[in-house]
């Protein structure tokens, strides 16, 4: 029996450490074969050695606002192509962003069967990621969900239930296996000691508010100084994402920390390195994962780290009991922050929480519904929409 192909599209860095236990199961099943789909120029995969079907390099958007839509355009013609040369069984897509919008467009218009990872999470703050999430999950034949909360709301888009799986959050499978750097390996990279505070912090525009980012990163920058001061903690700041609204923030993150030469300033720290200070955080010292990325929201609680969500940009995610949920005001954003970094009881309650995004078996999970998954089925590519009774 010839072994079923399943395509795999990524798009960027952050998004393939996400997909890696994915690639891993994938990879090491021997009734599949797995053929990858690069989006990035330039891919490491750390030894990993998944076998790449195609290259496809998408151009970065930028701040402006027609980068994005030509990105997407030039990623759909690329992608055809790639898709036309190599075509898989079954196309899996994960996430939300332009790259993997681009690329869930091409496979469903070839009519190929395509799940969708992710799907049905909610963030009502002003981001496009919403919108172009359920354009996605509108356009998928699988869904792929992280959590209970998420295959519900997929539900109510209207999908059938037989396309809906709840396999959990992928990276959880590579904190589960302990696959991030040690402690001592994140302390001397990073210049920091176990004996001091410690926040991570990262911030990212608001597409749909882009102006504001610079009196938001103001009012952040505020409250680090304080918790920088008056609780002697170390601050690790990285970049933000690209999204319109971005250099504001970055040259306001490049003064402050060039101000202050004990601040550490990344462009980004990798996800071995990353999940390395959250554990850090979460389980060696007393730390604090600070901003409004959904790496907060969603990773931080497998760490028993406590978090601090700032502004409305991951409003409607599900989140944890580790994470605090604070408006964008510097006394609000200081206050949260040392009750993370001092609150005894607070931080034994941060570590009991429940996590609501899985067990760690992700990887095993997705492998099992593309195996099972029957493509001759009439009604996989024949979509319906259940919609309640006018």
């Amino acid at each position: 029996m010839t072994a079923r192909k399943i395509g795999v599209f990524t798009g960027n860095r952050a998004e393939y450490g996400l997909l890696v236990p994915v690639l891993r199961a994938l990879r090491d099943a021997p009734d599949l074969n797995l053929a990858l789909f690069v989006g990035l120029r330039g891919l490491s995969d750390e030894g990993e050695n998944f076998p790449v079907a195609a290259t496809v390099p998408i151009a970065r958007a930028d701040a402006t606002p027609a980068s994005t839509p030509r990105a997407i355009g030039e990623g759909i013609l690329g992608l055809t192509d790639a898709l036309v040369s190599t075509t898989p069984d079954v196309f899996v897509v994960y996430g939300d962003r332009y790259e993997a919008f681009a690329a869930m467009i091409a496979a469903t218009q070839m009519g190929l069967p395509t799940a969708h990872i992710e799907g049905g999470d909610m963030t009502q703050g002003g981001t496009l990621d919403d919108v172009v999430r359920h354009a996605m999950t509108k356009l998928a034949h699988i869904h792929l969900a992280t959590n209970p909360v998420s295959a519900a709301h997929i539900r109510q888009l209207g999908e059938e239930d037989w396309r809906i799986h709840d396999v959990g959050f992928p990276t959880l499978d590579l904190i589960r296996a302990g696959d991030f750097s040690p402690p001592d390996e994140v302390l001397a990279e990073l210049g920091l000691t176990a004996d001091r505070p410690l926040v991570i912090f990262t911030q990212h525009p608001i597409t749909t508010s882009h102006g504001t980012a610079g009196a938001e990163i103001d009012a952040c920058l505020t409250a680090l100084d304080d918790v920088r001061t008056e609780l002697d903690a170390q601050i690790v700041l990285t970049y933000p994402n690209s999204d319109l609204g971005s250099e504001s923030i970055i040259q306001a993150l490049e003064q402050w920390a060039a101000e202050r030469p004990d601040v550490v300033l990344r462009k980004s720290l990798g996800r071995r390195l990353y999940h390395g200070v959250l554990n850090l955080c979460g389980r060696v010292t007393r730390g604090v994962c600070v901003g409004n990325s959904s790496s907060g929201v969603k990773e931080t609680g497998a760490f028993e780290c406590p978090a601090v969500n700032i502004g409305p940009r991951q409003s409607g995610r599900l989140a944890g009991d580790n994470v605090a949920h604070v408006d964008v005001d510097p006394h609000n954003i200081f206050r949260a922050i040392r009750r993370a970094l001092t609150d005894g009881v607070y931080r034994a309650a941060v570590r009991a929480a429940p996590n609501p995004y899985g067990e760690g078996d992700t990887g095993a999970r997705v492998t099992r519904v593309l195996r099972e998954l029957d493509l001759d089925d009439p009604r996989l590519l024949n979509k319906q929409t259940i919609l309640p009774p006018v």
